[in-house]
């Protein structure tokens, strides 16, 4: 199955931001990053720079950081909601992913219990009176804003023009196509890359929107190392192809042929699987960081935790670890964070939408590397053999952290438990 947790990436990087003009999109520079080799950028306490031809490059803080304290906030190029967690009724913005569903909404479909209320709903931020739909299609939006700025971005290529599901539609062949092959939990979505080429077709500047994405990371195979990309294996051609096919008959033009050839295509897959970031969203998740922050008495304080406690309890017994609106997007910024066993900071979703904060989990000095986890909390746990499988199969390298470096006399062979998962691991992997 494809992963997409952080990226790591390869060479220099120029980045450019979108920007709205004409009602279309254009692309403009917003900063050179690593254009030469005597060249860096400060973008408000941090700077990109060229680590070396190996590694590329990372993510550097310019000032003292404490830990807790936010390091960088940013949007992403384009974002995409999992097309599984839609299909089970987890409504979120089609832009920001911003929930649609109150609180209460949300509570009552997760549990299954119709008449739950929750108290306190004014602490519920999603505004239902604001929430739009695309006026040709079934596309929801938080608002306005949201409405036309994916108008404008890709939307006018991706729509469907239609209120009433049509089988027929290329892309409803290539969405329905793609679940069948990529069951849930999701790591990624093929309409992230949809979004991607339609976001080329709709530029301005296409050369530029092109540049846009091809910063990032797209090397199907580290030559140096010689690791190839999991997804990419002799098991998925025929996957892959059936995919291509159908993503070149729904958004085919001249000025996305390279990316739709077989080649391009495939490193079009390893950029969306080595630098696509997870984005979740919850309207449960903002109503109960807005209760913890009510001025009460300590006594009523205190019914409420049993409230949540008991919501979170239900919640578990029927949708288990599902919570969350959930897709996939790319930053520029955090995908130029490198990977630690032992990371210093951690992205997160404060703001209920695709808006990332970087937050230092620990100290980090000036001059510093600011270094993120690719791998999951569990993953983390397991030994250096075990995380570096997982890292070498999803981001082409083997680890070199300051903890790898530490355990390198380990023996190269995992625990018998760790053994069992990969085994799972590697018969679930025989799906794209």
């Amino acid at each position: 199955m494809f992963e997409c947790f952080l990226g790591w990436h390869f060479g220099s990087m120029r980045e450019i931001s979108l920007t709205e003009q004409d009602g279309g999109i254009r692309m403009a520079s917003s900063m050179n990053i690593a254009g030469n080799q005597n060249e860096e950028s400060a973008i408000s306490g941090v700077e990109v720079r060229n680590i070396d031809d190996s590694i590329g490059k990372g993510l550097f803080a310019t000032r003292d950081f404490k830990a807790g304290d936010v390091i960088f906030e940013e949007r992403p190029l384009v974002c995409c909601q999992f097309l599984w967690n839609a299909a089970y009724g987890y409504l979120a913005c089609d832009f920001c992913m911003r929930p649609l569903e109150t609180a209460e909404e949300n509570a009552r479909r997760l549990t299954g219990n119709a008449a739950l209320t929750l108290p306190h709903p004014e602490c519920c931020e999603t505004k239902k009176a604001q929430v739009v739909e695309c006026p040709t299609c079934d596309a929801s939006y938080c608002g306005e804003p949201c409405r036309d700025a994916a108008w404008r971005q890709y939307h006018k290529t991706l729509c469907t023009r239609s209120f009433t599901r049509d089988e027929s539609h290329p892309l409803v062949n290539l969405q329905e196509t793609w679940k069948k092959m990529h069951y849930p939990p999701e790591t990624a979505c093929i309409m992230l890359v949809a979004r991607m080429l339609a976001t080329v077709r709709q530029a301005e500047d296409k050369e530029g929107a092109m540049n846009l994405f091809m910063q990032f990371c797209h090397r199907t195979v580290n030559e140096e190392e010689e690791i190839a990309h999991k997804m990419l294996g002799v098991q998925f051609y025929e996957q892959l192809e059936v995919l291509r096919k159908l993503m070149s008959d729904a958004l085919y033009t001249p000025d996305v042929h390279q990316w739709l050839t077989p080649e391009g295509f495939r490193s079009l897959i390893a950029l969306v699987g080595t630098n696509g970031q997870g984005v979740g969203t919850s309207a449960i998740s903002v109503w109960v960081r807005n209760c913890t922050n009510l001025d009460l008495p300590a006594e009523e304080h205190e019914k409420l935790d049993q409230v949540i406690n008991q919501l979170y309890d239900d919640l578990e017994k029927e949708a288990g670890c599902f919570l969350n609106n959930e897709g996939s997007a790319l930053y520029p910024l955090q995908s130029s964070c490198n990977h630690s066993c032992t990371p210093n900071a951690m992205p997160g979703f404060p703001c209920d939408n695709f808006d990332l904060v970087m937050s230092a989990t620990q100290d980090i000095a000036a001059g510093e590397q600011i270094c993120v986890s690719y791998l999951d909390e569990c993953a983390l746990e397991r030994s250096r053999h075990s995380r570096n499988k997982i890292l070498r199969g999803n981001y082409l390298f083997n680890c070199q952290c300051a903890r790898c470096r530490s355990e390198a006399d380990q023996p190269d062979v995992t625990s018998e438990e760790e053994m069992d998962d990969e085994e799972e691991e590697e018969d679930e992997g025989q799906e794209c």
